[in-house]
């Protein structure tokens, strides 16, 4: 992931934190900028974090 990903990870795991899963895919679908292997299982894993209050991005 490039920084400008990081930071948006970042932007919705502050924002979203400990909402449903569907919520949070749904926000990085819409706001994540498109980038090669970030596809619909590595958006989940990454609505699961988050959706659990994690904040995968390590920011």
């Amino acid at each position: 992931m490039d920084d400008a990903l990081f930071i948006a990870v970042h932007g919705i795991a502050g924002r979203l934190a400990g909402e449903p899963v569907p919520v949070v895919l749904d926000a990085l679908v819409r706001q994540l900028p498109k980038a090669p292997g970030l596809d619909g299982p590595e958006l989940r894993k990454i609505a699961e974090e988050i959706s659990v209050g994690r904040d995968p991005s390590g920011l």
